[in-house]
This record gives C-alpha cells, structure tokens and sequence, in this order.
C-alpha cells in the first residue's frame, strides 16, 4: 500500500483515532492524548476522539474541527455502563470492564467511517493510526475498509492480557477477575482476523501481548513501551543522596493487585529502625486495610498515606523520595516505572508484566515472582540491600533518567511512529526497537 510521495519538506498526513484521549486524565487516556499531541510536532494530525475528552483538549489550545474531531456515541455507552453495573456492581473487574468498553468501541468506529470516510476517499489522510483502545480485545472494522482504498493503517500500541500468576488467585478474585480464564474468547470476536490481517504495522505497548500475535502477523508486529513521559516536565531530576532516613515511595491505586500491604510487610523492619520512610501516594478501597497493618506492625510514624494526589504533583513527592516500591503481581504498562526512572528515582518492582519490560539490572531492581511469602521476603532483601549501600541508588537512578531521556520520551516515541509510517509508505521493512530505542 502506497500513499502520496514522501517528501523531506511535507509532513505525513495522519488521521489518529484515540477513542481515549485526554490531557487532565491519567492511565489510558493519557496516553492516547500524550501519543497523539506528540505526533502533531512531526506529522500533519488530525485526531479523532470521544466527546467526552473535547473540553480538556480545547483547553490545551486545539480547535474542533481543524485539529480534532470529537465523537458523541454517548447513546451506546450509558446503557453499556448501566448494564454493567447491574451485572457486576459499582467496582466491576478490569476483564469485565474491557469486554464492555468493546461492544461500545464499535459505535464509536461506525461514527469514524460515517465522519471520514469522503475524506478518506478523497485521499486527505496518507496513514490512520488507531492508537486507542489498548486493549487487544477491541477489534477494528477499519483496516479492510482501508485496505480497499489503499491506505495504510497503524494499529497500537496494544497491551494487555498479561496472566494472572497462579499462586495469586486469591487477589486475582478479590479483584473480581473471573473473566479472565474465558479472555481467550476474545480470538472469536468479529474482526479479529481482520483487524490484524489488513493492519500494515501492529505496535505491541508490551512484550507480552507482542507474543499473542498470531505467527503470521509477527513479521509487521513491533515493541514499543506503552508509557512514555513529556521531557519538559521532568526536567529537574532527583538530588543524589545517601543518608538515613531513606525514602521510598508507592503510587498507585489501594487495590489487592498493586500489593502495596506486600511492600508495608517486607519494609517493616527498616520503617521501625528509622532507616527508611514510606510515602503511598494514591487512594482505594484497600486504605482502610493497610493503615490497619502499618498500626499493626508499629510503623505508623514512618508510613505517610498521601491520599489521592493530582498527577502534576506526584513528581515533586516522587522526587523527594530515593526509589519506587511497586511489587505490583499483573501491571500492564507502568507508567509511574517510567516516571520514576525519568526523575532518577530508582524503581524496584516484581520481575513479570511491563515494569519487568521497562527495567532491567542496569537502571533498577527486579525482584522475582514466584508466591505472596517469598514476594515480601525477596522484597525485604532487596531493600536491605540499599539500606547497606544507599549509593547505588544514585547509580542506578543516573542510568534510569538517562534511559528514559533517550528514548522513552513522548517525542522519542513519536519519531519511532513516524518511522514506521515511513517504512509503510516507501514499501520497506519495518523498523524494531527494544526497550532502548535502538534500532533493530
């Protein structure tokens, strides 16, 4: 499939399709939205997205209709989210949500083609780039559309599907993830197979759901991380330091798979010594829980539970702290991994999902997967062994922010895109990455 000439002094064309796209939210969205604002600096963007993300991208200083396009298939999702509720209760499992976010996609999708498809024909756009949902289970109705008309289409980065680990079915149900031992079905969804087969490139956000790309769609399948971080605001990094007390810090949602009672536990000993500070940044339903641990183990003066904290001010408390504690058992992406890397913050997470994509012996500390008992155990090993040597957190957070800076920024990312658009449009080979951005 070819589109227009490629020229040095034109930009692409780039029709981006980011059903979630939104500067003043976190996790999906704010991919879609930092992905999308990334590529408008290297190509000719046109995004694509749901209404519900029009205020905040107008405040960014975008304007409807010239830069984007906002979609309303509120009609399709409001039902979906009653249902939804009724079915499942108000705090529904991620599997659950995402089977339900699928069904409404396809309304979305249909509006898409309904808005562009003149446009399309007209050949406005060289390459359409569906960058959200992640989620593999979204099928698209696009690329064999496309397909017809000769244009290339961009899909990812997908992630997701990552296994629940055997020996954590207990806080696999707490979350309430059944669905996840029927997720395969997803494979028999409408347009799966055609979803792939007619993509020019897939990007996988993780080397887990690079891996369930069927055999024949391999060859035009790519790793890039999913998360990324805007170099502009992480400029001003960690001060290296050695003394006592060190800080460490959790950041996410109080929920049983993020295992923060996990790193209370195995921190216990150097939180009642006074060698070490806790800093949980986040909120959820498990708070009450493990503020009843930390009284229990008598660290409740060296543990701060922040609360929820807006996004923009993480970074000045994650900075302030000397290394991330995230023995998260099933994390998809990793965003505050990346984060913390970014800031010289030096990350410590369990060895399986995307933080074991993101770090490796170099600009961080992986600690193995195997059971909830030796989880804790090896965690506890792994901060004795930076309260021994608080120095090697200064190396490991150099190495970390210098990872980042080179190659896992959002314009980092965008250039990785574009040459793959590139590649696409001039017939040749796809670039491959790994986590380094070296090319492959």
């Amino acid at each position: 499939m070819v589109g227009r000439p490629l020229s040095s002094k034109t930009k692409l064309r780039v029709l981006v399709i980011a059903e979630a796209a939104n500067p003043e939210w976190t996790s999906v969205p704010l991919v879609g939205w930092s992905l999308a604002n990334a590529l408008s600096n290297v190509a000719d963007v046109h995004l694509v997205t749901q209404i519900r993300n029009r205020h905040a991208i107008i405040r960014k200083g975008w304007t409807e209709g010239k830069d984007f396009t906002s979609i309303d298939n509120e009609k399709t999702l409001v039902p979906l989210s009653r249902f939804g509720k009724r079915l499942w209760g108000k705090n529904s499992s991620w599997t659950a949500l995402m089977a339900l976010s699928a069904f409404g996609y396809y309304s979305f999708e249909r509006e898409v083609w309904k808005r562009f498809k003149d446009r399309l024909i007209d050949r406005e756009f060289d390459i359409v780039h569906r960058v959200t949902p992640l989620s593999p289970t979204a099928q698209s109705m696009l690329p064999a559309k496309l397909s017809k008309l000769g244009i290339p289409f961009v899909l990812g980065p997908l992630n997701g599907g990552v296994p629940w680990p055997e020996n954590f079915r207990k806080r696999q149900y707490a979350e309430k993830e059944y669905l996840s031992h029927v997720r395969s079905l997803y494979r028999l969804m409408p347009f799966y197979r055609s979803t792939r087969r007619h993509s020019s490139a897939i990007i996988g956000g993780s080397r887990y759901t690079l891996s369930e790309m069927p055999a024949w769609a391999k060859s035009k399948s790519v790793f890039i991380p999913e998360n990324g971080v805007d170099r502009r605001a992480f400029s001003v990094p960690r001060t290296p330091r050695s003394s006592f007390p060190l800080h460490a810090a959790f950041v996410g949602r109080l929920v049983p798979y993020k295992g923060a009672d996990i790193l209370i536990r195995a921190a216990a000993p150097f939180l009642r010594d006074g060698r070490l500070k806790l800093q949980i940044l986040g909120d959820g339903p498990q708070r009450g829980e493990l503020e009843n641990i930390v009284r229990e183990l008598s660290v409740a003066d060296s543990v701060v539970f922040h609360g929820w904290v807006p996004h923009g001010e993480i970074q000045d408390k994650l900075r302030a702290c000397d290394f991330l504690g995230l023995p998260s058992i099933r994390e998809f992406g990793g965003g505050v991994v990346v984060e913390a890397m970014a800031l010289g913050v030096t990350p410590m997470v369990a060895a399986y999902g995307g933080p074991a994509d993101l770090v490796d012996p170099t600009t961080g500390i992986l600690v193995p997967l195997k059971d909830e008992a030796s989880l804790i155990s090896d965690f506890r090993s792994a901060i004795q062994a930076v309260v021994d040597d608080p120095e090697q957190l200064n190396v490991y957070g150099e190495a970390a922010r210098e990872r980042v800076l080179r190659s896992l920024t959002w314009d980092a990312k965008a250039m990785q895109v574009l040459a793959i658009y590139e590649a696409i449009l001039a017939g040749g080979k796809i670039p491959h990455y790994d986590f380094r951005g070296a090319t492959g």
